[in-house]
């Protein structure tokens, strides 16, 4: 396997993508499209980040298959085949582009191409990478200076995950699965929080915290780190860096460099503050998205650009007011007679505990339903604990069987188990099926309830599956 040091590839070379309908592969083959490297694609299922790809030419083939590397005519000389992190070198097709030479690379062995002559701010950590991205690319567009982005959902105000700009910045979505972040190499790196997570891949949060080490020893020598104050494992992250005389700052609520003071809500539904750095306030943001944790988001986000540009932060703060959010980041799919659907991607303790507190504060005195598809049966058993104590604020708990992904153990556990773990709350009940839960939603949620999907697999679905049920509801009624 080539690692993040290896060659870059040459303009005009054949890159076939494995897995080209997933977040983490299908923005890296629309950005090396659009800087002229002749892509191709396949992916076990569909996936609505497929239409786009077909429409600017791209072949993508549903199904995997060693006859792919003959159709695309890929060559050792000027080819090579990209995996995402759910396909192993054992695959067949892995193995046919093998066997003729064919170069097999993962997504951080194509940074450097991707990312090549751009000033690269990485957005890294465990909860806030998608929106803090988000913020910054949507941010700079709006500055009016065309970066180039790859992002882990879809912006609302940019329509689509990724894009080579012709600006001088590279924003980025930098992934810790698979090592991902080790082929980037920016000018700035964030790091918004350190928690344990994927133990499908890591032991401890010892070992999380030496790969974020690794991470931001990438940084360039005239870069900059900016991590979360009020995280103590990026507070950690980061000493070892500001002991060195390398640059590396904090941003945060309670304390740091750059600072969220005077927090209030406003009526967008989000949150206005002001901006403090190094005890001067220097700008105001009026955001439109919910949750402290955005506030946090959007702090970063203008202190990045702030840091990066010649721009005053007064400047940024006003730009990225604008901001409207990202696709299944607490986004609102429909009201119908009073019944509030909102589908988020939270899968991890702390980010249900954040989707369900700005539930709260976003809709006072609604009843709030939380519906969960847990996602991996390493995570849900390793954080189980954490799971049934992080839904305190939802007055009613759906659980659903748990979503598979890339595991091969089941850990001897199930949805059904799950919810026995929930005994202290009032109400939580475990329905197994994704219909079934629509359809007891529908006959059971009435005018002032909130209902909050959360789910990185397919239970996605159900946000929109009962909209649309509550609506055939009224036209029936």
């Amino acid at each position: 396997m080539a690692d993040s040091k290896s060659e870059l590839l040459a303009p005009g070379t054949k890159v076939h993508f494995m897995g080209i309908g997933g977040y983490g592969i299908n923005p890296i083959a629309r950005v090396m499209h659009e800087m002229g490297y002749r892509i191709s694609g396949c992916d076990m299922n569909e996936s609505p980040l497929i239409p786009p790809l077909v429409e600017l030419g791209i072949p993508v083939r549903i199904g995997h298959s060693p006859d792919h590397i003959d159709e695309f005519d890929l060559l050792p000389e000027d080819s090579a085949l990209v995996l995402s992190s759910a396909i192993p070198m054992t695959h067949p097709e892995v193995q046919a582009a093998y066997s003729q030479g064919i170069r097999i690379l993962k997504r951080n062995d194509v940074m450097r191409t991707v990312m090549k002559d751009k000033v690269g701010i990485a957005v890294a950590g465990t909860h806030g990478k998608t929106t803090t991205t988000a913020m910054i690319a949507v941010t700079l567009k709006e500055l009016g200076l065309d970066p180039s982005y790859i992002i882990g959902g879809v912006p609302v105000d940019l329509g689509r995950n990724a894009k080579a700009g012709d600006g001088d910045h590279f924003v980025i979505e930098a992934d810790e699965y698979d090592n991902m972040f080790l082929g980037i190499y920016p000018k700035v790196a964030i790091v918004t929080s350190l928690e344990f997570d994927h133990p499908d891949q890591f032991e401890d949060i010892d070992e999380v915290r030496r790969l974020f080490q690794r991470f931001i020893a990438n940084v360039k020598e005239d870069g900059l780190v900016l991590a979360a104050h009020d995280v103590a494992q990026s507070r950690r992250l980061i000493k070892r860096r500001m002991l060195t005389g390398q640059s590396a700052i904090t941003y945060g609520m309670s304390g740091g460099s750059w600072r969220a003071r005077d927090v209030k809500p406003n009526e967008h539904g989000g949150m206005d503050f002001n901006i403090v750095y190094l005890g001067f306030e220097v700008g105001r943001v009026s955001l439109r998205v919910p949750g402290i944790h955005n506030v946090q988001n959007a702090l970063v986000a203008v202190a990045a650009i702030t840091e990066v540009t010649e721009i005053k932060a007064k400047e940024v703060a006003e730009a990225l007011s604008n901001f409207r959010g990202v696709q299944r980041r607490f986004e609102l799919k429909g009201e119908v007679n009073g019944v509030v659907v909102i589908d988020d991607y939270a899968h991890h303790p702390t980010a249900i505990r954040s989707t369900l507190d700005a539930a709260r504060r976003r809709y006072p005195g609604k009843t709030i339903w939380a519906v969960w598809q847990p996602h991996t049966y390493s995570r849900t058993a390793k954080l189980l604990d954490d799971f049934v104590d992080s839904f305190s604020a939802a007055d009613h708990v759906i659980v659903t069987d748990i979503f598979r992904s890339r595991d091969k153990d089941t850990f001897e556990l199930n949805g059904a188990q799950v919810v026995d773990k929930m005994a202290h709350h009032p109400d939580a009940k475990h329905i197994s099926g994704l219909t079934e839960a629509t359809a007891y939603l529908s006959e059971t949620v009435k005018s002032g309830a909130v209902v909050i999907v959360m789910s990185a697999g397919d239970a996605t679905r159900i946000s929109s599956d009962l909209v649309f049920s509550l609506q055939e509801r009224t036209v029936a009624s």
